[in-house]
């Protein structure tokens, strides 16, 4: 199930919206909650219920051995962190790992077959945070099971997150507040999310999939439209998940939760590693705290720290998949990233100036664009052919009137809009604009929103592409 679906627009949502509001009691909300979200996740995959139950099991009993015990702590936090990884590393890269010895060993042992268990990724890290956390400070485990299984099952980020700490949110599992006001404030911001990936995430993944899975595959290489591509796709992954953890905040305010931020605007950044700051920021963040810290961080002398780094943007780029061009994708932003703190690519001598600023900004968004080119294709020889198709120059008649074709009004519209908002513009309109304005207009921004949400239906009703691109992961 989706949030850009009917069935959960419809049915899912104001069924358990309503029904949340009618129980009295905290620990009834809780119940409603933990209870709904495990059916959010059996609609989708009914068969991994008992494995994503077990996996909370886990971490339940983890958290309760850890704050009880005094002599076994770290065999515990040992044993807790190979049980969570091993059940992500069986089901994610089992196949990977076989066809990687076939190859390299010329063999043909046959491959298990196992289906990508929805959001693993996702609630194993949320898992991993709480056992951590606990073993570093008792005070932040809980005995309540209630309490751990709503923290990670929730169902607005469940699936593709933001990856949420238990620390941060333990308190509001206790006691939150559902104001009129925060709930609108989370349907604004729902229905932000939506538009993101209704309006513009699905028709703009439609021309790059032509691209990735039609026209390069079959021998189509014109240079206009292996660019377009890889700018649709640039685009699409960026309104695609930035719009989905939109909703999923938008949903944590109508039931009173507050959810750190994901994404700020991060196509405006002026270098790879700031990009990174504002890029998947729960991620990031995680990898920053559970891993590159206690490698060491950069605490250990330049070439540790640059080891500590590339590490660490390996584990990134495996986490999203279980294909060498995800670890390509990790290792080129981890490079890219080392240079620039070694000075090699200056950019903070070229953000001291206003034009080197503007350079700073097309070499960032240029690098990401086509690390996605990486991260988008099957392959990483595909990859690498859709690049250098980009710099061929090749063009002939058929490559015209496919480009023509694809960039029709409708999509030259969207992908104008997607442009222009993909980067620091909301910030600033926002700036301008100021809360108080909106304040005092409030009603324009709410007929704006529902217009926005009139809009996305329509869209709906049309049926057609709809994929989430980070519930593969």
């Amino acid at each position: 199930m989706v949030f850009s679906s009917a069935i959960f627009l419809f049915v899912f949502l104001p069924a358990v919206f309503i029904l949340y509001r009618l129980v009295p009691s905290r620990t009834g909300k809780n119940v409603l909650l933990a209870a709904s979200s495990i059916v959010f996740y059996a609609f989708g995959q009914l068969t991994y219920v008992p494995l994503f139950l077990t996996s909370i099991l886990i971490n339940y009993v983890s958290g309760i051995l850890l704050t009880h015990s005094r002599k076994y702590r770290r065999l515990i936090l040992a044993l807790s962190v190979f049980l969570n990884i091993g059940i992500l590393g069986i089901f994610k890269y089992t196949d990977f790992i076989i066809a990687n010895l076939n190859r390299a060993f010329s063999l043909s042992l046959p491959y298990a077959g196992i289906v990508l268990p929805i959001g693993i990724s996702f609630f194993t890290f949320q898992g991993l945070s709480y056992t951590i956390d606990v073993y570093r400070d008792k005070g932040n485990g809980t005995g309540n099971f209630l309490k751990l299984l709503v923290y990670i099952s929730f169902f607005p980020q469940l699936i593709a997150g933001p990856i949420v700490k238990y620390h941060d949110i333990s308190a509001q599992i206790d006691e939150r507040s559902c104001t009129p006001e925060e709930t609108a404030l989370g349907v604004r911001r729902f229905l932000c999310g939506l538009s993101k990936k209704i309006l513009l995430a699905n028709p703009i993944g439609l021309i790059a999939d032509r691209v990735f899975n039609d026209y390069l595959p079959n021998g189509i290489h014109d240079w206009r439209l292996m660019w377009l591509g890889a700018i649709c796709y640039t685009l699409q992954i960026y309104y695609d998940f930035s719009g989905y953890s939109d909703m999923a905040i938008g949903l944590g305010h109508m039931f009173g939760f507050t959810f750190n931020e994901n994404f700020l605007y991060p196509y405006g950044s002026s270098s790879l590693k700031e990009f990174w700051r504002r890029w998947h920021i729960s991620l990031s963040s995680w990898f920053k705290e559970y891993l590159y810290i206690p490698l060491g961080g950069n605490r250990k002398g330049r070439i540790r720290t640059l080891f500590n780094k590339m590490f660490v943007f390996f584990c990134t780029g495996i986490w999203h998949g279980a294909n060498w061009t995800f670890v390509l994708w990790g290792f080129g932003h981890g490079l890219l990233s080392s240079l620039e703190d070694l000075g090699v690519i200056p950019v903070k001598r070229l953000n001291a100036s206003r034009a080197g600023r503007i350079f700073s900004k097309i070499y960032t968004l240029f690098a990401v664009m086509l690390l996605f080119v990486v991260f988008r294709a099957d392959s990483i020889p595909d990859a690498f052919s859709l690049i250098r198709y980009m710099f061929s120059g090749s063009a002939d008649l058929y490559g015209t009137y496919l480009f023509k074709s694809l960039l029709n009004p409708a999509a030259c519209t969207i992908l104008l809009i997607a442009l222009l908002f993909a980067g620091n513009l909301p910030r600033y309109i926002r700036s301008v604009i100021g809360d108080s304005m909106c304040e005092r207009h409030q009603g324009f921004v709410n007929l704006f929103y529902l217009f926005l949400y009139i809009l996305c239906v329509m869209s709906l009703a049309r049926g057609g592409f709809n994929p989430f691109i980070y519930f593969q992961f």
